[in-house]
């Protein structure tokens, strides 16, 4: 994988706030709902997801800075802790090599030498292997990760219930959403990837990336949502209880009389959930919506009415 830096074209000096603002940016121009027929969206969408899970957190991030983890978040070699055993250090009592890196072999001398090397890593002299004796075991491997991609309804944010994660490998999870979910974020479970390839090691990881399907009346804005709600003529001008679709079920507004098109009504705990289970509002905006059969009783009220307007 790229740099996660150069992913989301941010510096390294980049502060949090501006790496999640570019996160937020890239996801929503990669997000699967809104580049269908771009089969190269959806790897993107994935790349940033795994960029994001690096420099999103803060302990990661200062890892990747110090080079002890690559692009994916895979632990890298950090080389031998005395430094090079061959390179060209400063000798020291006891060194067989007389503190310098450099070797010069001559007359009969090199046979004895490469035995000398032959048996050093081969492992004949003693029965050690290596200049430290007995061979250090191998250190167990963890298993791969395995990546999916799941789209959720907008009910399902909110309803508490478990949704089905279904990796390329055929394997599904059934996971319940965290209370604050967001588009794009990836969800990490950990031993639930493939298994270690040694006896001993750990399993790999799952990682399970959100995407909100797009909701044919709400739009999501932060943890709020947004709903566009036809009022009628006579409800506006009367005033009375106005049927309202949410995430949770049909729920009744009052609407005050003469209430104007374009007024926007607040519904408290309407919206999605927030962090420690609370949830934040649907925010209903009435638009005035004339009767579907025309009310020629109406219109012939409204004629007089101008006609009297117009006698003054």
């Amino acid at each position: 994988m790229r740099d996660p830096y150069a992913v989301l074209g941010v510096g390294k000096s980049a502060s949090e706030s501006e790496i999640k603002s570019a996160f937020r940016k890239l996801a929503k121009k990669y997000h699967p709902d809104a580049n269908q027929d771009d089969p190269k969206a959806s790897g993107l969408f994935n790349e940033v997801n795994q960029a994001y899970e690096i420099l999103g957190d803060k302990d990661k991030r200062g890892q990747y800075d110090r080079g002890e983890i690559d692009a994916e978040g895979k632990q890298k070699f950090q080389g031998f802790s005395g430094g090079n055993p061959f390179g060209g250090g400063q000798g020291h009592a006891g060194d067989p090599f007389g503190g310098g890196g450099n070797f010069e072999f001559r007359g009969g001398d090199a046979g004895g030498f490469a035995d000398f090397f032959e048996q050093a890593f081969s492992g004949r002299a003693g029965g050690t292997r290596g200049f430290g004796g007995a061979r250090r075991p191998q250190a167990p491997l963890k298993g791969e990760d395995m990546r999916a991609t799941l789209k959720v309804h907008l009910e399902d944010v909110v309803s508490g219930e478990k949704v089905e994660a279904i990796f390329p490998t055929g394997k599904r999870l059934a996971i319940k959403l965290p209370d604050g979910v967001e588009d794009g974020q990836t969800i990490r479970l950990r031993g639930q990837g493939q298994p270690s390839p040694t006896p001993g090691g750990k399993d790999g990881d799952a990682l399970i990336t959100i995407a909100f399907a797009e909701h044919p009346r709400f739009t999501v804005r932060g943890r709020d949502l947004q709903l566009r709600q036809d009022l009628p003529l006579e409800t506006a001008i009367l005033g009375g209880r106005l049927t309202v679709d949410t995430l949770d079920g049909r729920v009744a507004a009052k609407i005050a009389p003469w209430t104007s098109s374009g007024r926007t009504l607040r519904l408290r705990g309407k919206g999605l959930t927030q962090k420690g289970g609370e949830r934040g509002d649907l925010l209903v905006t009435l638009q005035l919506a004339l009767p579907e059969t025309p009310d020629e009783e109406l219109a012939a009220f409204l004629r007089e009415r101008d006609k009297a307007k117009a006698a003054e």
